[in-house]
């Protein structure tokens, strides 16, 4: 139960990565200011959560079984909840998928959508009508730079987020008129167990449907480039814990909020030309004409730029 002025704060998926790291950081503030409610769809995996958490689980941090893709689980969470008084909610669950968009089952990227981008949306509903009769509440939603700007073989996942963008950004001036914020979360590349397991996965896959050119492309160019990119510019899910911290603990909370600002003129170049048609043409040159340049470009920028110019946070204020 939450003591007189803490915020209760209740998290999705913190088994591993990022959710993990928000809810340690915020159970761990030493002003105790938040009452932390971390969740997960299988409570068999809670162990390095509470590992992580150290004493203060079950003092500043309790767990509760979640699964995003269910309403009677979403409601039951809710429900469980002391009055069902959420100060925070914080929609981190996701899945990824990566790969020729040939190769991929309906069904996979209907799992993508359904965790995503509508169990994100069964969040928001179950707590909004109890923050538009407190008028009072926030809503932080973990985006992606790729909710912003499309990468080449992460078709479907960066369609889930373009949808979830679209969503939240139409619902925060509707909750605006009821005093909740509503924020978007948008990293890079961040360093995960989750991360580094799909990219050596989708290494050594075979790939049905898709022709060869395609599957050399992905091996040979896509995957290696992007290995580049996370060593370069890659943040950890400590980063973006940080990040999601600033958020919640700000004044006059921004709607996006852009992790690393090495990604600010990537996501610019695209608003800079109506037509689509510069960032589209300069991401196949550096993709399929300037591959060798982008690889010694991203080798350079790792050398000269220092873990905190690459980790860079926002500052909301």
């Amino acid at each position: 139960m939450a003591s007189s002025g803490q915020k209760v704060v209740l998290i999705t998926g913190c088994s591993s990565g990022i959710g993990l790291r928000i809810a340690v950081l915020l159970a761990k503030d030493e002003k105790k200011r938040y009452h932390v409610i971390a969740t997960m769809r299988d409570l068999r995996r809670k162990d390095k959560l509470v590992e992580a958490a150290g004493d203060v689980y079950g003092k500043t941090l309790v767990l509760l079984p979640l699964d995003v893709c269910s309403d009677e689980s979403v409601k039951l969470c809710i429900n469980s909840v002391e009055d069902r008084h959420i100060d925070v909610l914080i929609n981190n669950a996701g899945v990824g998928l990566l790969g020729p968009v040939e190769s991929i089952s309906m069904e996979e990227m209907k799992r993508v959508f359904e965790t995503n981008f509508f169990g994100v949306v069964r969040m928001i509903k179950e707590v909004m009508p109890d923050m538009k009769k407190r008028r009072a509440g926030h809503i932080v939603v973990m985006s992606s730079v790729m909710g912003l700007q499309g990468v080449v073989f992460n078709d479907v996942y960066t369609a889930s987020k373009f949808a979830m963008e679209g969503f939240c950004e139409s619902m925060a001036v509707q909750l605006l008129k009821f005093n909740i914020r509503l924020s978007m979360i948008e990293p890079g590349p961040v360093h995960t167990e989750f991360e580094t397991k799909m990219m050596e996965d989708v290494a050594k896959m075979e790939y049905p449907g898709t022709d060869a050119d395609t599957v050399r492309y992905f091996k040979d160019v896509y995957l290696p480039s992007s290995k580049d990119i996370f060593e370069a510019m890659g943040q950890t899910p400590e980063d973006i814990a940080k990040c999601t911290q600033k958020v919640i603990e700000s004044r006059n909370p921004r709607f996006r909020n852009l992790t690393n600002s090495l990604y600010t003129p990537i996501v610019a170049m695209k608003y800079a030309d109506e037509t689509g048609g510069l960032s589209v043409n300069t991401f196949y040159n550096l993709l399929f004409n300037f591959g060798p340049l982008m690889h010694i470009t991203m080798s350079i920028l790792k050398c000269l730029t220092c873990s905190c110019l690459r980790r860079r946070t926002i500052s909301p204020n």
